[in-house]
């Protein structure tokens, strides 16, 4: 082989990179679930014994988890005081719950997606799909946690805007199904903006089903926002104003059948809401550091997702505004169109 050592030199250090980031991603779980970034969050310069000591954990493990912290540049480090500080912008990503820029659901998805590396390395051997419900359950968790934040910054705000005429009737008093709803996170968002309206949230796998309900009551909306057990094929109920798919679309065995039913579900002047994770038409589109997340997630979850369901069509999280129009116009939908973007979503509107 001939080994050019520059490029050679380029990669390890790219590699690196992507192996202290694997590392760091479960001290960014183990940061949240100690509260060390909220007790970091506006407390300014801090020494490893003062953190340690306002949340109650062991100095030295905490010194060495700051000093990861500072190498990643999650946190900043004074040489001269040995204290640690967090800065306002980080604190906004990685201690305020509801700031739409909310980070820790990421990284919990992303460990508990690596305890299923076994089954997937057999998936790969033998072609058969790893079911939504066979993944860790901090893969629920971290989901709902991973894009709640990004509702939050854009549903109620552009996403409901950017369709033509449903914003009017969800505040006049609409009905609504939210399928693959997971633990129910834009289902609630959806109540609590729009009280007049009522919402009832489907997902096959009963756990997300039961804690969904849970978090309706917790945030009031539970006379408004029912979840049901229900596939997204089979989904009960009739003449919905607006059908809601999260980020879901791609992981169904047969999304075409899944159209056809919503298109049987919807009343006469019914909106179908489409969100799919930002995507090209072409593999080099998506060449880059969101293609890149994306692309890894489709392969641990999304791929085997739909693999092992009917039809197992794949189309992976990746599938690009072409492909979704395949799949949509092949259910009977006559209109479609890309309602709105974000750098992590397309926003797309079918109608009969």
């Amino acid at each position: 082989m001939a080994i050019d050592q520059d490029k050679l030199g380029a990669f390890l250090g790219k590699a690196v990179g992507d192996l202290g980031a694997t590392l760091s991603a479960a001290l960014v779980v183990i940061g949240e679930k100690l509260g060390l970034y909220k007790a970091m969050a506006g407390a300014g310069p801090m020494t490893s014994a003062e953190l340690a000591g306002k949340t109650g954990t062991a100095e030295r493990y905490v010194r060495e988890w700051l000093a990861a912290q500072a190498a990643g540049g999650y946190v900043t480090y004074d040489a001269p005081t040995g204290r640690y500080t967090l800065p306002e912008e980080q604190a906004f990503a990685l201690a305020v719950d509801d700031s739409p820029a909310y980070l820790p659901g990421a990284f919990q998805l992303i460990t508990s997606v690596l305890k299923d590396e076994p089954k997937l390395t057999e998936a790969f051997r033998t072609g058969k799909g790893v079911g939504w419900h066979e993944h860790d359950p901090g893969l629920f968790e971290g989901t709902e946690r991973f894009f709640r934040p990004n509702y939050i910054a854009n549903l109620t705000s552009s996403w409901i805007p950017a369709l033509e005429g449903v914003e009017a009737k969800l505040k006049k008093g609409a009905r609504v199904a939210d399928i693959g709803c997971g633990h129910g996170a834009s289902t609630i968002l959806l109540a609590k903006a729009y009280p007049n309206s009522t919402f009832a949230g489907f997902d096959y796998h009963g756990p997300s089903i039961e804690k969904a309900n849970q978090r309706a009551a917790a945030a009031g909306v539970a006379d408004r926002a029912k979840f049901h057990v229900a596939k997204a094929k089979e989904f009960p109920g009739k003449d919905y104003d607006l059908v809601a798919f999260f980020d879901c679309l791609h992981d169904m065995g047969d999304p075409v059948g899944a159209a056809v039913h919503v298109r049987q579900s919807l009343a006469k002047d019914g909106t179908w809401m489409i969100v799919e994770p930002f995507a090209g038409d072409k593999v080099e589109d998506n060449l880059n550091p969101v293609g890149r997340l994306f692309y890894a997630a489709s392969t641990m979850v999304c791929t085997g997702a739909s693999l092992s369901q009917e039809v197992g069509l794949a189309l992976g999280a990746q599938a690009g505004e072409a492909r979704l129009r395949e799949v949509v116009t092949g259910g009977g939908f006559t209109r479609f169109r890309r309602a709105t973007q974000t750098p992590f979503n397309l926003v797309l509107e079918a109608r009969p």
